[in-house]
């Protein structure tokens, strides 16, 4: 039996949940508020003017926490600007921004309009660009600040006719790479959220035996996981169906070939030895490549 019981982890916290009118970020604003945070839920208007979004400000109040709605489209920098500063004006602070906005255009790559794999790079990695850009002077300005990315699988491992979804996916676990570097000493700790779930972007593609097992609010523990004060920075963090895992970007121990005339055949005829993963390391920054690669030059 999963325990629900009312801790308060993060207690007075302010964060932003993007695309929060349904689904996997109506989870994600539920969790958080269940922990004591506030929350800015930010939804487009679409087709029902902001009623979802206002519906789950609805809950949210209905269940003691608190909540405002921002109405905007992430893809638009001014838009975010305005979403933040909603959140300063009502609570004074932005401790938290989960980037959960997104859309699906999925097609093969060879029948995918180019303008199909613009939207959706539009919308997931620019539009989590224009929200963390709208956030960070002021997570910097506080020394605190979480900023939650929202990976797949689909990036980190690949799927059939997704090439558009996992090209942003994985291009978001390169830009919290780098931001959790950049935000370290400010105290702004960046990962990544892949998860599994039953949504409105997922129904399609899943089969209803495996849908039972995929609710929203099973990923969302996740999330206060990588939003807390004792938060990690730059995990890539899986959840699905009440399973947690942990990704990684390796780099084995490869071999040292030189610049001999013939490196290209050895290097063909030994791609077994530089893949093999015995020694593989969790580099710290793209600096230890070149650092392991001056380091076997200068030994040889």
């Amino acid at each position: 039996m999963v325990s629900r019981l009312n801790t308060k982890l993060l207690q007075d916290r302010v964060a932003i949940v993007t695309g929060a009118g349904g689904g996997l970020g109506k989870a994600h604003v539920l969790e958080l508020i269940r922990h004591g945070a506030r929350v800015i839920v930010n939804d487009i208007a679409g087709r029902d003017d902001g009623a979802a979004a206002q519906a789950v400000a609805h809950e949210v109040a209905i269940r003691g926490g608190e909540a405002a709605v921002h109405l905007g489209d992430v893809t638009s920098p001014a838009d975010m600007e305005a979403m933040a500063a909603l959140a300063i004006a009502r609570w004074g602070r932005i401790d938290i921004l989960v980037n959960n906005a997104g859309i699906l255009r999925d097609k093969t790559f060879a029948k995918m309009p180019l303008e199909d794999f613009r939207r959706v790079l539009d919308v997931h990695v620019m539009g989590a660009v224009n929200a963390t850009k709208a956030v960070w002077a002021h997570m910097v300005a506080q020394n605190y600040g979480r900023i939650v990315m929202t990976t797949s699988s689909s990036g980190l491992y690949g799927n059939f006719g997704q090439s558009n979804y996992g090209a942003a996916k994985m291009a978001l676990v390169g830009l919290m790479q780098t931001l959790a570097l950049e935000g370290a000493k400010y105290g702004v700790h960046v990962n990544c959220l892949a998860p599994t779930a039953a949504t409105g972007m997922t129904e399609s593609v899943l089969p209803p035996h495996a849908l039972a097992h995929l609710g929203a609010e099973r990923v969302s523990p996740a999330l206060i996981a990588l939003v807390g004060d004792k938060a990690p920075s730059r995990m890539i963090l899986l959840a699905g169906a009440g399973s947690f895992e942990c990704a990684h970007i390796t780099m084995t121990r490869g071999v040292y070939l030189g610049d001999a005339a013939d490196t290209a055949e050895q290097l063909c005829a030994r791609l077994g030895d530089v893949a093999a993963r015995a020694g593989e390391t969790v580099p710290e920054s793209g600096w230890e490549q070149y650092q392991m690669e001056i380091l076997k030059a200068t030994a040889a």
